[in-house]
């Protein structure tokens, strides 16, 4: 059976760079799946949790932003942030969900509303990506 060849950039590094039964991304339009032998296709990601399916095995991230590419069984994901849950700091990240909450209520004329919404997503994932999940 065909894999997938997986390589994940943030601007300073290649973070993962492995081989994938199927793939499954949060795209900007909701989340899909990416198995060997996909259409061709380029699109935009959201930040959300990337999940990476091998020998029945699950790995999940945390990431954020950026695009993926589908060709030939590669799939290249080029993001701002993607981290995996022993990487992330669940009291920061409770933290800056509370800051963020607090903004999106506050009635104050300063407050960067668009910010402050991203900041919650970025937030809620990391603290998602704790969480155990079973498939």
């Amino acid at each position: 059976m065909s894999k997938l060849n997986l390589t994940v950039i943030q601007p300073d590094k290649i973070k993962i760079s492995s081989e994938y039964d199927h793939i499954i991304v949060p795209g900007s339009e909701g989340d899909f799946g990416i198995f060997p032998d996909h259409t061709p296709l380029i699109t935009q990601i959201r930040t959300g949790i990337l999940m990476l399916f091998r020998n029945k095995e699950l790995e999940k991230y945390a990431i954020h932003d950026g695009f993926v590419t589908v060709e030939n069984n590669l799939v290249i994901i080029i993001c701002d942030t993607i981290e995996a849950a022993d990487e992330i700091d669940t009291d920061r990240a409770e933290n800056s969900r509370k800051r963020a909450e607090q903004r999106l209520k506050s009635n104050a004329k300063d407050i960067d509303f668009r910010r402050a919404e991203a900041a919650l997503k970025r937030s809620l994932v990391r603290i998602n990506i704790q969480k155990k999940n079973k498939f």
